[in-house]
């Protein structure tokens, strides 16, 4: 098996445990709140990460926090663990309450928006963005006015927070390449951001909710699923399965997990969709996958500029 092919079955399984989360979630919120489901799920996720930093250290022999680089390094872990915490408190908190009042299968697609929405921030950071990306971004509404969208012009309150919480992490994947930049330690700082995320998820439980031991315990297989597997293993798998394959490659496989959110939902929860809001799935995921090409295009024009100048060079 060839390394690239090792590393697309990893995004694939990745996005797979991604999306089915969505129906763990869902599910939990039949025993408990979702500041309580968040903060147990997000404990879980850093102690799963802690042994996967422990081995990752000892294997990496060369790094020792004594240099003043991995000092530096540390503090940029530290800093960028801290602030994407606090801002996946916010996403994903929104997005569990959401998920109790819509489906799995919806949640899946309308989070998947995240893909479209990072290029159309970064234009407003003046950073020039391809007319693929704009039209990506009309056929997603479009999309999402079908899914989301009733009778007499209404939104499914549900829909909308879940909507909201995308943009939680459209700014969440944004200081995450921010902190990648400067060399932080991507399983540090997802461990820090874990833990920062429960100290806020847990003081929202105990103001907001009224935790309770035994309901907890009722809930613990889809807890377990959402904090081990969609926390710890899927964004290890991420990491391994990124340095086998180009980012190209690797987003395109990871936005399968909005499918698989539908899939999950249809098939666990006996979610019913309409013709209607199956097309506007289809139209989101359209427009996820074509937003995909956009670096690829990107590239191919420069190498045919390139070669242009090579041949006006070569006709010199």
């Amino acid at each position: 098996m060839s390394r690239k092919i090792k590393g697309n079955l990893m995004l694939l399984l990745t996005a797979f445990i991604w999306g089915t989360a969505f129906v763990a979630q869902s599910k939990g919120m039949n025993y408990i709140g979702p500041f309580t489901y968040c903060a147990v799920r997000n404990i879980l996720g850093g102690l799963v990460l802690i042994p996967v930093i422990i081995f990752f250290r000892k294997k990496d022999k060369t790094k020792s926090y004594a240099s003043v680089r991995e000092k530096f390094l540390l503090k940029e872990t530290v800093v960028g663990g801290v602030i994407c915490g606090i801002v996946m408190f916010f996403a994903g908190s929104s997005q569990q309450i959401g998920i109790s009042y819509t489906t799995a299968g919806k949640a899946g697609f309308i989070s998947a928006i995240y893909i479209i929405a990072v290029p159309l921030v970064e234009f407003f950071l003046y950073k020039k963005k391809s007319v693929l990306v704009w039209v990506c971004a009309f056929v997603a509404m479009c999309g999402l006015y079908l899914l989301c969208v009733n009778e007499g012009f209404t939104i499914n309150k549900g829909d909308l927070i879940v909507f909201i919480s995308a943009l939680g992490f459209t700014v969440h994947i944004m200081v995450i390449d921010h902190f990648n930049e400067k060399g932080a330690d991507g399983v540090m700082m997802s461990c820090i951001q874990f833990f920062t995320a429960a100290v806020f998820m847990s003081m929202c439980m105990f103001i907001f909710e009224t935790p309770d031991i035994g309901n907890i315990l009722d809930a613990k297989y889809t807890i377990l699923y959402a904090g081990v597997m969609s926390s710890g293993v899927a964004f290890t798998l991420q990491i391994s399965g990124q340095r086998y394959t180009d980012a190209t490659s690797a987003s395109l496989i990871m936005c399968l997990e909005s499918v698989f959110a539908a899939l999950s939902g249809w098939l666990f929860l006996r979610e019913i969709m309409t013709f209607k809001e199956f097309s506007g799935c289809a139209l989101v995921f359209t427009a996820v996958i074509l937003a995909q090409f956009k670096d690829r295009i990107k590239n191919t024009s420069k190498q045919n500029n390139n070669q242009g100048e090579a041949y006006e060079k070569a006709s010199e």
